[in-house]
């Protein structure tokens, strides 16, 4: 991609001026066996069903998923997330395309992932799937927080664990992928506090950022992340759980919401339960005025040059960790930081 130094940024034509943005709030159900994904795909299919059943209102024409409604989150060891791992395309991803299809409306859901070009793997992908059922967009997961969790680390593999690899496989600009759409330009990630990620997305034009959470997330890193780069920004989290699942109902349920470029609140659920969060996107209206953000790069540049992060890249590429706890034991004096 050739980078704009005026301000600007690619595009693609608008199908339209405002377009209608559906937030599903929606349970995560972590499945002790993997022959419960049907099930789990079953109920995602029906609420997409359920977001077009009313005859009033405003009709999505992109629903947003949170980041694992299929399969479900509990802490399994990694040949445990790979028995639940979906194929992009696969079974999974053509009934959703069936349903993009059928409501002529775009999709975005986030999966476990398996990939035959990266055996061995588990990625955490978010998905956008088109009207006409192709597959528009795969945003790998940026990178997972490391260093936090007392003993364990996640190992879903991210670009960062295999950043040489990746970029020798797909160029470096799908490092920060950004989808050019009829419906304006979208970033997809469920990469959480992580400002510089978010702005460089804007940097490369950037105008809707759809986020995904599970258990979770940080609303002024979200909010921050419209209003600091003056796009509309939408996280989505799960519902209430299961009663029957290992957690309690209430395990960092709800909050999602569609923020504008000024930080503030459009739409967000007003419970915990499942819902339907709608915003109208005026995206025609915004790309009028909207331009980079303006960053004082030249001030800052010389301290990112010299700066060192925490652990360095590439550490999934000799070894793929086995579990949570093998992950922690892997990454344990690999920190860079004393």
């Amino acid at each position: 991609m050739t980078q704009h130094t005026d301000g600007l940024y690619p595009t693609v034509d608008l199908a339209k001026d405002v377009w209608t943005l559906g937030v599903v709030q929606s349970t995560v159900n972590p499945t002790p066996d993997p022959s419960g994904m049907r099930a789990n795909l079953d109920h995602m299919l029906h609420l997409i069903d359920n977001c077009f059943h009313t005859p009033f209102g405003y009709r999505p024409d992109l629903l947003f998923f949170h980041e694992f409604p299929i399969s479900g989150w509990d802490n399994w060891t990694k040949a445990e997330a790979e028995r639940r791992c979906i194929e992009l395309p696969g079974p999974e991803s053509e009934a959703i395309s069936a349903k993009a299809r059928q409501h002529n409306c775009y999709i975005a859901f986030g999966a476990y992932v398996r990939d035959p070009d990266w055996p061995g793997h588990v990625l955490s992908i978010t998905t956008l799937i088109g009207p006409d059922g192709e597959i528009v967009a795969k945003h790998w997961k940026a990178r997972n927080v490391k260093g936090v969790f007392g003993g364990v680390e996640l190992f879903t593999t991210t670009v960062y664990d295999v950043l040489d690899e990746y970029i020798e496989k797909y160029g470096i600009d799908e490092v920060v992928p950004v989808a050019r759409t009829p419906l304006g330009n979208i970033s997809m990630s469920s990469t959480q506090l992580e400002p510089e990620l978010f702005r460089a997305a804007a940097v490369k034009g950037a105008e809707v950022f759809l986020r995904t959470a599970s258990g979770s997330f940080n609303e002024i890193d979200v909010r921050a992340s419209a209003l600091h780069n003056r796009v509309y920004t939408a996280i989505v989290n799960n519902s209430l759980l299961p009663r029957d699942t290992p957690y309690f109902e209430d395990t960092g349920a709800g909050g999602s919401a569609v923020y504008g470029p000024d930080g503030n609140v459009i739409a967000a659920a007003d419970s915990k339960f499942e819902k339907l969060v709608v915003a109208q996107i005026p995206i025609a209206a915004h790309r009028a005025r909207h331009r980079q953000p303006d960053i004082h790069w030249d001030m800052y540049k010389h301290i990112f040059d010299a700066y060192r992060s925490r652990f360095a890249p590439n550490l999934f590429t000799p070894y793929q960790p086995e579990s949570l706890e093998d992950a922690g034991r892997y990454l344990d004096g690999k920190s860079r930081w004393r």
